[in-house]
């Protein structure tokens, strides 16, 4: 009897620690602004808890569609406030996990040194084209037309603008050659981003606060609950920190 309830007992416990291990995969849809902070979020959440966060990048508002069209997220990471709070609205989202995990800093950009010298730049329109995302989908492009529009140059530089489907699209644009230079998200540009950027001043265009929410479909997730907790605790923040994020609460 002792024997076997040894077996029992050893068992149990290899069980527990192959839980541990192997943990529980859930779908995260992620702002493509928030892209590289995501994925080393993802892998100390892994270290930490086992569970593995499989990321989705994309546009906020084609994630919005796709989840009231029954996408299988557990949760969503958007690069807005207002599509969180459409899917409570919707139903679709608990309103008490929904919080702003990063505000987001708006940046014009070119690889071509000396080229981009603050507004000026803009007013001048010397260039031929000018890359931003999707205003109507990607919130970082809603900030590029009203920082425009705040400058009074928006109709002017309409015809020069080259739109991409989401804020890595923009990037790319510029990244390539495709455009002289981009409104880009500051979190896009690492050390190796060489050329001129202007940081675009908060005055020009309403903050970019990011929430996270926990959607329906992982409220019973305790691996979905568990990365909630972690991107709101201290390792997380230290990381979306030192991509160029401002913290909420903080200046």
């Amino acid at each position: 009897m002792k024997l076997a309830r040894l077996i029992l007992v050893n068992a149990a416990l290899l069980l527990l620690m192959l839980g541990k291990v192997w943990g529980a995969d859930i779908n995260v849809a992620v702002a493509a602004n928030f892209t590289e902070p995501a994925k080393e979020i993802a892998a100390r959440f892994t270290e930490k808890t086992g569970h593995q966060a499989v990321l989705s990048f994309g546009a906020s508002g084609q994630f919005y569609s796709q989840i009231t069209q029954g996408a299988p997220f557990q949760v969503l990471l958007s690069a807005d406030d207002a599509r969180p709070k459409k899917l409570i609205e919707d139903g679709l989202a608990i309103r008490e996990s929904r919080f702003t995990y990063a505000i987001g800093k708006l940046v014009l950009w070119s690889k071509t040194a000396g080229l981009v010298k603050g507004a000026e730049t803009l007013k001048a329109a010397s260039f031929a084209k000018l890359s931003i995302c999707n205003p109507a989908a990607a919130p970082y492009g809603a900030a590029a037309v009203e920082a425009m529009k705040s400058l009074g140059i928006y109709q002017t530089l309409q015809p020069k603008l080259v739109e991409g489907a989401t804020i890595t699209q923009a990037y790319q644009f510029v990244e390539t050659g495709n455009a002289e230079l981009g409104f880009v998200a500051l979190s896009q540009l690492g050390p190796d981003d060489t050329g001129s950027r202007w940081l675009v001043p908060q005055e020009l265009y309403a903050p970019i606060r990011q929430d996270a929410i926990l959607l329906k479909s992982g409220a019973e997730s305790e691996a979905a609950h568990a990365f909630i907790d972690f991107l709101r605790g201290p390792e997380a923040r230290t990381i979306i920190k030192r991509y160029g994020y401002v913290l909420d609460g903080e200046s």
